[in-house]
């Protein structure tokens, strides 16, 4: 016999209800997932930025810290006078080329002692230019290039030889000191700048002149002038 159509309608939607629970769920769109992956993502890095320590303090930092944190003051009295303070004094000996520039006597007699490595102390410069002066005389002092009549590479026996330059003369002059035997104790006198009398027994005693400048007694200890040589001679 035929359903009332109440009952048939009933269960066709009871039925359909049943077909609806066994259906597969639906997948969302792909960009629909993109965006919500993509908020997943972002929230995590707003997690993960949030609860990270924050970086150490650098160096400077640290430093401004103990500073602030440990300042200290200093006052003084105004009636402390400031110290004298005393500092190192320096020199320096002028070399050949300024020495030439110059051109006097007493320049040549210190490239005489910068030749033979020996100091250019105002005691060792004296006897040099006393020495000159018994050789050619102040006046003339660069007599022949050759202010002491040095025998060694001048050309000439007894000294009366001479040299391209002064320069050239002094280095000689060291040069001959040095290497003979019979100036040592000349050099040994230089080298540690002996007194006066001492250095100028020693050349009285070497051969360096025949009459030994008759053992002092030909010997001025007059004050030597400053004369300079024409700029051809040196």
């Amino acid at each position: 016999s035929a359903e009332p159509s109440h009952m048939t309608s009933t269960r066709s939607r009871i039925h359909g209800a049943r077909r609806r629970a066994h259906r597969p769920p639906v997948a969302p769109p792909a960009k629909k997932r993109f965006v919500a992956i993509s908020g997943i993502v972002a929230f995590a890095f707003i997690v993960v930025f949030a609860i990270a320590p924050p970086p150490p303090p650098s160096a400077a930092d640290v430093l401004v810290a103990q500073i602030t944190g440990h300042a200290q003051s200093l006052t003084t009295s105004k009636q402390i006078a400031d110290p004298a303070i005393t500092r190192d004094g320096y020199s320096a000996n002028p070399g050949p080329k300024t020495l030439a520039a110059s051109g006097t006597n007493y320049d040549w007699a210190k490239l005489v002692m910068l030749s033979g490595g020996w100091p250019t102390s105002t005691g060792n410069i004296t006897v040099m230019v006393r020495w000159m002066r018994q050789e050619n005389g102040p006046p003339d002092w660069w007599n022949r290039n050759n202010p002491l009549n040095n025998g060694l590479g001048s050309g000439g026996g007894a000294g009366l030889g001479s040299y391209a330059n002064l320069v050239i003369a002094a280095q000689k002059v060291a040069e001959n000191l040095q290497r003979n035997p019979v100036f040592g104790a000349v050099r040994a006198g230089f080298a540690s700048s002996a007194p006066t009398n001492v250095i100028e027994q020693a050349i009285w005693a070497s051969p360096w002149a025949s009459s030994h400048y008759a053992n002092g007694a030909h010997w001025s200890y007059a004050p030597v002038p400053t004369v300079t040589a024409p700029g051809g001679a040196w």
